[in-house]
């Protein structure tokens, strides 16, 4: 990858860092159940906004879904006067049905995801056998952005950068002086995500943390999980590059590569898989579009036997 997008998302970082109105005003909503959290980031000259890696409810005994989380975005948005310009997902994610299609449904917004989400349709595709409703080429999504790909919400600026390794599709968002950097960090006490899963890479994974830490010490980081580490009490989601360079368990200034690689490699094999990798997967890889209904008007989601 080059490094130009890595340059030019620092300084943009560093013009925000000295006014006010190139920052983003954040709001986080997190969703305790799936661990997830989920923000709006809006101009606050413009009051145009974007919502990241939002939350439909999922009940896996009865199979139902509900819109709890995605109406409390709602409502703050609506009760704040903020229109939605994006709709911005940082990765297929494993561990929670994406929200996005109804948000968009009912606010609007340009639904969009790393370019590599191509990867995990073909991959996960095959593992649902999904059938002629699927498409595989990332129409179910409006934008496809490529490392370094810029964009503006109102007023602000913002560039995507590819930060693969958990998932081969995975993007970093870098809004004014705040990057959104979905599951590739946690909480410094915490550590790093997994890379496990089919098309992960633990070395891609190291190096995507590394290029995102040669952002600004400064670089408010926004976190898309949070599991509270042993010894803490409270959920937390927000920290900075400089704390994560000094203080991150996993990957802090120092530890190499391949120490790196031996340690996740060692730590995933003692994960079990996420409790709703099957809905959430063959949703998100979707758009978060549910599957089309069967000839008597009802949705399935597919349970492969034996496979993962």
């Amino acid at each position: 990858m080059s490094d130009r997008p890595l340059r030019h998302a620092a300084d943009q970082i560093e013009r925000s860092r000295t006014s006010p109105a190139k920052q983003p005003i954040i709001k986080a909503f997190f969703d305790e159940t799936t661990n997830t959290v989920s923000y709006v980031a809006h101009c606050p000259e413009t009051r145009r906004a974007a919502i990241i890696d939002s939350v439909l409810d999922y009940d896996s005994a009865s199979g139902r879904t509900s819109t709890r989380s995605a109406d409390g975005i709602i409502s703050y948005i609506k009760n704040e006067s903020i229109e939605v310009e994006w709709l911005l997902e940082t990765h297929a994610h494993a561990d929670h049905l994406s929200a996005a299609p109804y948000l968009q449904q009912m606010l609007g917004g340009t639904l969009a995801i790393g370019r590599e989400i191509v990867q995990v349709q073909a991959i996960f595709g095959k593992v649902f056998n999904a059938g002629t409703d699927f498409s595989r080429d990332g129409s179910d999504f409006d934008r496809l952005f490529s490392d370094g790909d810029t964009f503006r919400i109102g007023n602000l600026d913002a560039v995507a950068l590819y930060v693969p390794g958990h998932t081969p599709a995975d993007m970093a968002y870098v809004i004014g002086d705040a990057a959104f950097v979905g599951d590739t960090l946690f909480m410094p006490d915490y550590g790093t995500a997994r890379a496990d899963f089919p098309g992960g890479d633990a070395r891609q994974l190291f190096r995507s943390i590394r290029r995102l830490l040669c952002l600004p010490a400064e670089t408010r980081l926004f976190l898309c999980h949070d599991y509270k580490a042993p010894g803490r009490d409270s959920y937390a989601w927000e920290t900075t590059v400089g704390a994560q360079q000094t203080g991150n368990v996993h990957v802090h200034d120092g530890v190499s590569e391949d120490e790196f690689v031996a340690m996740r490699t060692a730590r995933d094999a003692t994960l079990s898989m996420p409790r709703l990798i099957l809905p959430s997967i063959q949703v998100n890889m979707r758009g978060g579009h549910l599957p089309a209904p069967e000839d008597n008007g009802v949705r399935y989601l597919k349970i492969p036997l034996d496979t993962l």
